[in-house]
């Protein structure tokens, strides 16, 4: 009975058009709006490299943290390099600023200064780099002279200068910017809106479970009813009901993968594999969630799937499938919402293998799916088993 009722699901399923638009079309459909309207804009927000000047003072020449920083983020062989440094004296970088041919210029005197003609961007950039410089400088600085007090609080007199010199300039050296262009590595626009749509096509399988599921209640279809007074298993049913729903699922999930690499050539990274296991227990989420939908809700198969897209898509909507903005507004004033959110655990999971180091925040996410969909089987389980008809 179970094979039997497994073939049967299949065949509905795929019978259904406006089942495989939504799971298959729609997605696809979605993915090539996104790559069309956000790719430029990615490519647009990528930081080009500031044109500055520095002004050569003695200060500034003795001083190895500002040489030795400036020369590496205006290295060509540096793949962070932010900078093209033009070296000057104070009365041409004033003329350089005031003809607009670099965004501001620095110099170094009794104390570190820049000066720049407006307010923007690279301004920021510039003068937050100087800050960085600055205290780094004051670190290394705060800890020579705490070395220096070390020795001589041992009694130690003869304080090898040179040795401390050269530790301090082995700090400089192997000392690296924190401020690095990774606005194309991390800040994507177009990562944002596929990581939404892979969680809108994992809960759209909800959309499955449910006319799966619908197919073998009493109150809903007349297959139901003969199902109802067979002495078949009815958890085997639902079993069999639910890995149909489920299969179907993951072949639109493999299509959408297979479309977004190879044809609008998205590229996922190094975390590829772990993308696609989110996406697996995301998918699952997505069925349990329609069997919920499908057991404690008494309405037909057009009004249960209205329920479901219109909680998916305000979901997805929370978790920042319309903007990033709203997911940091949602998480700020009103976390309870995304943490209950099954779009926003996907999201948020993908999100954590590229903002963080460990992948403790992506496990938690995986967990959390995982309890997701625990609960709801447990609470449709309850549902079915309290099920009673006077009449069918």
């Amino acid at each position: 009975m179970f094979k039997h009722q497994f073939k049967y699901t299949l065949k509905t399923l795929f019978k259904s058009k406006s089942l495989i638009f939504w799971t298959y079309a729609f997605p696809i459909i979605l993915g090539t709006f996104f790559y069309l309207a956000f790719s430029n804009i990615e490519n647009s927000e990528k930081l080009d490299v500031i044109d500055i000047a520095v002004v050569e003072t003695n200060e500034y020449n003795e001083d190895l943290v500002y040489v030795e920083t400036f020369n590496r983020l205006s290295d060509d062989d540096n793949e962070d390099k932010m900078f093209n440094i033009k070296y000057v004296n104070e009365d041409k970088a004033k003329e350089l600023l005031n003809k607009g041919k670099i965004t501001g210029y620095f110099i170094l005197k009794d104390k570190p200064s820049i000066y720049v003609k407006e307010n923007g961007i690279n301004e920021t950039i510039f003068k937050s780099v100087v800050e960085e410089i600055n205290n780094t400088k004051n670190m290394i600085n705060t800890l020579s002279e705490e070395k220096i007090k070390g020795e001589l609080i041992k009694g130690n007199q003869n304080i090898d200068y040179e040795k401390l010199y050269n530790e301090i300039i082995s700090k400089i050296n192997n000392y690296k910017s924190n401020i690095q262009n990774v606005s194309n590595d991390n800040l994507s626009y177009t990562m944002i809106e596929f990581y939404t749509l892979i969680a809108m096509a994992c809960l759209n399988g909800a959309i499955l479970s449910i006319i799966a599921i619908n197919n073998v209640l009493p109150n809903m279809t007349g297959i139901g009813k003969r199902v109802g007074v067979s002495p078949v298993n009815k958890f085997k049913l639902i079993l069999s009901s639910t890995l149909a729903s489920y299969i179907v699922e993951l072949l639109g999930l493999i299509i959408l993968f297979i479309y977004t690499i190879f044809v609008l050539k998205v590229d996922y990274g190094s975390n590829l594999p772990l993308i696609i296991l989110l996406a697996l227990i995301g998918s699952f989420a997505g069925i349990t969630l329609g069997i919920l939908v499908a057991t404690i809700f008494k309405l037909n198969d057009n009004a249960k799937t209205g329920i479901l897209i219109s909680f998916t898509m305000l979901g997805c909507f929370f978790s920042g499938m319309m903007g990033i903005t709203m997911k940091y507004i949602i998480d700020k004033n009103i976390p309870i919402i995304n943490k209950l959110n099954p779009a926003n655990m996907i999201t948020d999971g993908f999100y954590s293998l590229y903002y963080y180091d460990t992948l403790d925040r992506f496990y938690f996410n995986v967990i959390s799916l995982l309890i997701f969909s625990g609960l709801m089987i447990i609470i449709s389980f309850i549902s079915l088993r309290g099920q009673k008809y006077d009449s069918i």
